[in-house]
């Protein structure tokens, strides 16, 4: 497993932007497809974008496709979620996550808050 930090959270109106970050730690960080989830109150966690290890692959929920991008540093073990065009229905706890395919995520940030108001 890996160690990840999320930030980056935060206040934002509509329409606004805000840049996620996850500091992993672990030697084998390269090793691991990387992933954003998010919760809202009430409702499941769910599935965001994800890149796989090499930085070759990326995938997105609907929902946040065109608008949020997601990439990764390995030199840097750091991921990063690009969140523009941001809508209230966004607003949640955003956590960092990661697995080794094809086991499923087992490594997860604190989460990070984020707020778009209308």
């Amino acid at each position: 497993q890996v160690q990840l930090l999320d930030s980056g959270g935060g206040l934002v109106q509509a329409g606004g932007s805000l840049r996620l970050s996850c500091a992993a730690s672990g030697r084998t960080f390269y090793s691991y497809t990387m992933g954003w989830f998010r919760q809202a109150p009430g409702k499941e966690r769910e599935f965001v974008a994800a890149i796989r290890s090499s930085g070759a692959n990326t995938f997105y929920a609907d929902s946040v496709k065109g608008r949020f991008t997601i990439s990764r540093d390995n030199d840097k073990k750091m991921v990063y979620l690009q969140m523009n065009s941001l809508k209230p229905e966004d607003t949640a706890v955003y956590y960092c996550a990661a697995r080794l395919e094809p086991h499923a995520y087992d490594s997860w940030g604190q989460g990070t808050q984020v707020t778009v108001s209308s």
